[in-house]
């Protein structure tokens, strides 16, 4: 897909990855609506994609409020006069814990923001996409939709909902002009987990390897443009997901215990 001159609203860009997806599409020569529930961060993200010399709208607005959702799309075809492309970031942590001990709230929140909030967000930009002569849907799922990962399984499992959600999507849209990627990022180095209002957790002295949220960003805007059907983001990403297919039991199990060991430290 071109991405010169084309319109992008990206949602959870007030920082991480959804914020350098932003400036990368700034430096591309596209125009950005913006979108995130953090006021202060999307000013700090309008700021650097000005910098690109790209045009860009701020838009506060959570994507679990069907009517707030529902109204956007007009107030970026009034900003914009178009719209060429929707890269879905917003998405939530859960806390690392076994399934027997989260509450509630957990289950109220995370499938909500991570799954019903990409399907709102298609469902409200999708006529307007597919009006366009080339068009692009981006959908944020997880490694952990592909391998198993214990002490995560809403986060994976609202994960695994967006990717058969955004893979079924592309399916269903042969024969039109919008295309749909679906990415999958190991670690990257972004402040989710404080952003969720959830504890990181705490390696020690254990090396782990993230990527960082910039090279991301450009993996991401790179497969935008080359209308991959997956982006898989960071070195231990690709590494598991070869090892899943080929062991996936074992694969799970081997996550489970190194996530264990660190849970019995903490």
């Amino acid at each position: 897909m071109r991405i010169t001159d084309r319109v992008f609203v990206v949602t959870g860009s007030g920082n991480g990855m959804g914020r350098e997806v932003a400036v990368e599409l700034g430096r591309r020569g596209a125009h950005v609506a913006a979108v995130d529930i953090d006021r202060e961060g999307l000013a700090g993200t309008a700021e650097l994609v000005r910098a690109t010399g790209a045009r860009i709208t701020t838009h506060v607005v959570d994507v679990t409020d069907d009517n707030a959702v529902a109204a956007l799309p007009a107030a970026v075809l009034d900003a914009h006069g178009q719209v060429d492309g929707l890269v879905n970031i917003a998405g939530i942590a859960q806390r690392f814990a076994l399934f027997s001990d989260l509450g509630a709230e957990a289950l109220d929140r995370v499938p909500v923001v991570n799954f019903t909030g990409t399907v709102r967000m298609c469902r409200a930009f999708l006529p307007i996409l597919l009006a366009r002569p080339e068009a692009n849907i981006t959908n944020m799922s997880s490694l952990s939709a592909l391998v198993p990962f214990a002490s995560q399984l809403l986060y994976s499992a609202s994960k695994a909902a967006v990717k058969q959600f955004s893979e079924g999507l592309d399916a269903e849209l042969v024969g039109t002009d919008v295309r749909v990627v679906t990415v999958f990022p190991g670690n990257v180095a972004t402040e989710l987990a404080k952003n969720s209002g959830v504890e990181m957790l705490d390696a020690g002295s254990r090396r782990v390897y993230a990527t960082s949220p910039e090279a991301a960003g450009r993996k991401i805007v790179a497969g935008i443009a080359r209308d991959r059907y997956r982006v898989i983001i960071g070195a231990d990403a690709h590494v598991l997901h070869a090892l899943a297919r080929i062991a996936p039991r074992r694969t799970a199990r081997l996550v489970a215990r190194q996530i264990t060991s660190v849970l019995r430290e903490q």
